[in-house]
Formats: structure tokens, C-alpha cells, sequence
């Protein structure tokens, strides 16, 4: 007769590991729960209703929901988007040998920016 399989929680398998391998693992694990796909997880974690956003961007609420579910925007869009969800949109641009550099200038709606 064999035993039955035994449940073993992640933090025991994850002790288990090398220290090094451990903190490969924690870096990428904060990298994932850093990252957010798209403007609708943008607006949920801004704790914003599309019509919020709507109201804020003086549009009807149907153009908030198009736009989350469009793959390809504007900058000045993005920038209206985020804006009206709280924050403040940066564009940083790495280049291979060089660093990563913040972009300005880019998507501004107003010249004065």
C-alpha cells in the first residue's frame, strides 16, 4: 500500500533552495507584482470606475471601456488615461551599453509641460 501524497507548502520547498537561488526568485517575484497589463488593471489598482476616468476625461463611459481594450495608443492618450487614474505617466527608454535615459517631451498636451 502507498502512502498518499503529501502536500509540501511553497516556503519549505523555497528554504530548501541555495540563498542565491532564493533571491533570484524574490527579485523576480517583486519584478511580476510590480508590473500591471494593461489600463484596465491600471484603473482597478487606482481603485477608479470607468466612469470616474470618464468624468474626468470628458468622455462617455463606452470610450473608457474602447480604450482599455485597445492595444495601441497614443501617448497623449496614455498620458490623458493615467493622468485622470491619479498618476503621472514617465517614458524610459534603455538602450543596450548605453543606461536607460527618461524620455520627455513626448505625448505633452500642453506646451507649457
Amino acid at each position: 500500500m502507498t502512502e498518499p501524497y503529501r502536500a509540501i507548502p511553497l516556503r519549505d520547498v523555497l528554504n530548501r533552495m541555495p540563498r542565491e537561488r532564493q533571491r533570484r526568485i524574490d527579485k523576480r517575484a517583486k519584478e511580476l507584482k510590480d508590473e500591471i497589463e494593461g489600463l484596465q488593471a491600471l484603473r482597478s489598482l487606482a481603485e477608479r470606475s470607468q466612469e470616474q476616468i470618464a468624468q474626468s476625461l470628458g468622455i462617455k463611459q463606452p470610450s473608457v471601456h474602447k480604450m482599455e481594450k485597445q492595444a495601441d495608443l497614443y501617448i497623449s492618450t496614455l498620458r490623458r488615461f493615467v493622468e485622470a487614474a491619479g498618476g503621472k505617466l514617465e517614458l524610459h527608454v534603455e538602450l543596450p551599453g548605453k543606461g536607460t535615459f527618461r524620455l520627455t517631451g513626448l505625448g505633452d498636451l500642453r506646451p507649457d509641460r
